[in-house]
């Protein structure tokens, strides 16, 4: 409590100071300024009220005796009673504040202004319908309040939609029709109102507007609010309208993009099916359609794998992304689709050609000996040639398009014929930046396992020992080649014949850390989601994918 309190002193002159100077904002510039603090002004009241409702009036005013003065001034504001839940929040402080047993003329006093304040706040003041006659002109009508001024603000939308779209049926275009001064007014104004279903249209039309001067025509706080309103679920628009916001409008892409992010890495994972939903319904890969959204998505997604070191879940998310960005560009109009390398424009195309197609059992393994010798083919050019950055982009590349990878690791244990090739591809997957020579002691070191496990392959009656003897005679050191042999462990365990009898031991062992276990996961849901997808439906594998997941999660 006493946390709360310090807290709310030390923002209460600010939060006063910026009443008083809004007054009821009759200024352009203070109305723009109140509609930039009207999230962090309703956090503010929020807190004010957690704090409140644990006290009684007494106190609460002995603790805060500006508190009238606040709630007072900020109850006249139109933008902030109209805004969100502000006028919900406002009025519950006041309720915190009316004394239901008062003992001096004073809080007599308090409780008459109270009143009068929530019956302002109940009332049709907000609409400026302050005179005497207008609730019996409505009653006469045949409205309620409510009816009669939800009518009114449709009245209003479809007046400034009409306004804004002119006599244009070909598109927004509204050169000499409307100014860009009028489109950044209506644009502010609409701020408070934002999550009022019968502006939806209202938003849809301005969003679609860019008028006839090169610069942003809409106001900053105005682009800023749909798209917070958006990401939180209080408004629902046009795919059209939110792809419009974010071509427009940079900064709302970006914390688009960085929501999803943290959204995806602060959930528990249970299924990579449960993270494409939370992916499409994001509208971020529709949306990517469109190369300047790719571009920007695809630069943060780099970002974010290298502030996370490569953090597994990360990866899940950018490859599960790119699949969904593949569906829906595959699945776009064929007139209006942009060429691969719009996208891919710093990429080898026939490499990225290659990454696109599906895989499928038949033909698999000549296909991802393809990608292996024109990829080892690159990366001994670039690392001759090239940057550390170049090399960055090839990696990235084979990285987005991770299902090739798990795809490489059970077909060298269920199909190993020619394993070199397979090996190279999961060596340079987990060692990018080594060298040559670097990378062929990688190679060796996954030989030596890959060649331990195979003798293991197709043994029914399989210990816990026999694999762990396994993986110490192969003498794993460097840190690359651990985790390529997590990925082939995973995969035998998966594939072999007495495998799924030690599974569940075997993976404990394995996720002792929590860095282990998270790593160990994110290719536990990659493989049970691949299985689930298969033309072969391996009922067992899927079954066990399930339960060592369940037992896994545990540890996370």
């Amino acid at each position: 409590m006493a946390q709360d309190t310090t807290v709310s002193k030390l923002d209460f002159k600010y939060w006063l100071d910026k009443a008083t100077e809004w007054g009821q904002a009759t200024t352009l510039e203070s109305q723009k300024d109140v509609c930039r603090h009207l999230p962090q002004l309703q956090e503010f009241l929020q807190q004010i009220y957690e704090t409140l409702k644990h006290m009684n009036s007494v106190v609460a005013i002995q603790q805060f005796p500006l508190i009238g003065q606040l709630l007072g001034r900020l109850c006249w504001n139109p933008f902030v009673i109209g805004y969100d839940e502000s006028q919900k929040i406002l009025m519950w402080c006041l309720c915190c504040l009316y004394s239901s047993e008062p003992q001096n003329p004073v809080e007599l006093k308090a409780n008459s202004w109270i009143r009068s304040l929530l019956c302002h706040l109940l009332s049709s003041s907000k609409w400026e319908s302050n005179e005497a006659g207008t609730s019996s002109f409505i009653s006469a009508l045949g409205y309620t309040s409510a009816d009669y001024y939800s009518h009114l603000v449709k009245n209003m939308v479809s007046s400034l939609v009409t306004e804004l779209r002119g006599n244009q049926f070909n598109g927004l275009n509204i050169q000499g029709r409307v100014s860009a001064s009028r489109l950044n007014e209506i644009s502010l104004s609409c701020v408070p109102l934002i999550t009022l279903p019968d502006l939806t249209p209202l938003l849809e039309t301005l969003l679609l507007c860019h008028g006839s001067a090169s610069q942003e025509v809409l106001s900053s706080e105005f682009l800023e609010a749909v798209n917070e309103a958006f990401l939180k679920k209080k408004i629902s628009l046009s795919e059209t309208a939110i792809f419009s916001l974010w071509l427009r409008h940079l900064p709302s892409l970006e914390k688009a993009t960085l929501y999803l992010l943290d959204q995806l890495v602060s959930i528990q994972m249970t299924s990579l099916e449960e993270v494409a939903c939370v992916i499409k319904d994001s509208l971020l890969p529709q949306a990517a359609i469109h190369p300047a959204i790719f571009i920007i998505i695809d630069e943060i997604f780099k970002s974010a794998l290298l502030e996370t070191d490569g953090a597994p879940e990360v990866m899940t998310i950018i490859q599960m992304f790119t699949q969904l960005f593949v569906q829906a560009h595959q699945n776009e109009n064929k007139q209006h689709k942009f060429p691969l390398k719009a996208y891919f424009s710093c990429c080898h195309q026939p490499l990225v050609i290659a990454l696109l197609r599906q895989p499928s059992a038949m033909h698999c393994c000549q296909h991802l000996k393809y990608i292996s010798e024109m990829l080892k083919t690159l990366v001994e050019d670039e690392s001759n040639n090239s940057s550390s950055a170049d090399l960055f982009e090839i990696w990235f590349l084979i990285a987005r398009f991770g299902e090739w990878l798990d795809v490489a690791a059970e077909q060298l244990l269920k199909a190993p014929a020619e394993p070199d090739a397979l090996l190279w591809l999961l060596a340079f997957y987990y060692s990018p930046q080594n060298g040559n020579q670097q990378r062929t002691q990688t190679m060796v070191a996954a030989e030596g396992i890959y060649n331990q496990l195979m003798m293991l392959f197709n043994r029914t009656a399989l210990s816990v020992k026999d694999l762990q003897d396994a993986v110490h005679e192969a003498d794993i050191k460097q840190s690359s080649a651990q985790h390529l042999t997590t990925h082939l462990l995973i995969n035998f365990l998966l594939f072999s014949s007495g495998g799924h009898m030690i599974a569940q031991e075997y993976i404990s062992h394995m996720s002792e850390t929590r860095d282990a276990s998270r790593e160990v996961c994110s290719l536990l849901l990659r493989a049970a989601y691949r299985a689930r997808r298969s033309r072969e439906g391996n009922r067992r594998a899927t079954a066990l994918l399930n339960g060592l997941l369940q037992n896994l999660a545990s540890k996370l």
